[in-house]
């Protein structure tokens, strides 16, 4: 039998840390028991931004909510501290996202899924949801993390979330569960807001090339065709065959813009515009985009929706459709354009 690497990996991390939570209530569990009955908020660490806002709508006041992986770092090749490590093993609770997303962290998180406390990837339930996951087609073992890009399929990371505070502290079981409904309504109309924007770009428009492959799963929800110059993970490198047949593309297909990320160096994007400036067709950048990293800690694209709600805006408004030039709340700050 043939297993895919990532899903397997992921799966038997899962697994593990189940299997020693279950396992290993004894001492520990009792402590953490008792912990819980405290007035005192709880700790939790999260590896990615995106995770992060998340837990912070649906913990509330009852958890100290922490980030490992800041703004404009990207998680595909972020190598843990020994700091990082320290605050793992302390912490109360611990999300990533699995998918091999951070997968420099992998061997951290097995250890520490080994002391008995919840270390959930928020795409468990992803996971279980059957033929949602993308695959590549270049005929690497990876599959696409970034899941996030697709607000409706992100809303089951949510889930998760809700589910495992509220086992964590089931005295605030209620609580947690309303503010995972109140957040899924938010997530509900940023997802017809993107619907809506990418449906008004002209139809041969629709092309979004971008730094590398992130986008995949947006282009699936909006109809989008996605063209990225790196694959899935920016540790692979792009060949100047690769450049050459993308500058084609872009000619062939008269596409007006192409975009950089917030995360990733725009050398090779900025190839792609001489390229095919070189050619005749002028295209130009139309905006930076975050992938794999939120925006600056305290703005709106520092949050989960803002994230989002900028990449469409800027997408939409790049390729000629139509869309608020703030955005759909008028909260845009600019900072990534």
């Amino acid at each position: 039998m043939k297993f895919d690497r990532p899903l397997f990996i992921l799966s038997g991390l899962v697994i593990v840390a189940a299997f020693l939570t279950g396992c290993g209530r004894s001492e520990k569990s009792s402590d953490a028991d008792s912990a819980r009955r405290t007035d005192e908020p709880y700790r939790v660490l999260c590896t990615v931004g995106m995770i992060t806002d998340i837990v912070r709508n649906i913990a509330g006041d009852y958890a100290q909510v922490e980030g490992i992986i800041g703004e404009g770092v990207d998680p595909h090749l972020y190598k843990p501290t020994r700091s990082d490590v320290v605050n793992l093993s302390t912490a109360d609770v611990v999300f990533y996202n699995g998918l091999l997303l951070e997968g420099k962290m992998t061997d951290v998180l097995v250890r520490v899924a080994s002391s008995g406390k919840p270390v959930r990837a928020v795409t468990e339930a992803i996971l279980q949801t059957s033929d949602y996951l993308l695959q590549k087609e270049d005929d690497s073992t990876y599959t696409d993390p970034h899941v996030w890009m697709d607000v409706r399929g992100w809303m089951q990371a949510v889930t998760v979330v809700a589910e495992t505070l509220s086992s964590f502290d089931p005295a605030h079981a209620d609580i947690y569960a309303a503010n995972a409904t109140a957040y899924t309504v938010q997530l509900e109309a940023l997802d017809a807001y993107a619907q809506q924007a990418i449906g008004s770009i002209p139809e041969s428009k629709r092309v979004l090339v971008t730094a590398h492959d992130a986008f995949n799963y947006l282009g699936r929800a909006t109809g989008l065709t996605v063209r990225g110059i790196q694959g899935v993970s920016t540790e692979s490198e792009a060949g100047v065959r690769d450049l050459e047949d993308l500058v084609n593309y872009i000619v062939e297909q008269q596409i007006p813009a192409v975009f950089v990320e917030t995360s990733v160096a725009d050398k090779n994007v900025r190839a792609l515009v001489e390229g095919a400036n070189a050619r005749g067709h002028a295209v130009r950048i139309g905006g930076a985009l975050f992938s794999d990293a939120m925006g600056q800690a305290g703005t709106y694209e520092g949050t989960y929706i803002g994230m989002i709600d900028s990449n469409i805006t800027t997408i939409t408004r790049a390729l000629g459709g139509e869309a608020p030039e703030l955005g759909m709340q008028g909260k845009l700050t600019g900072v990534a354009h």
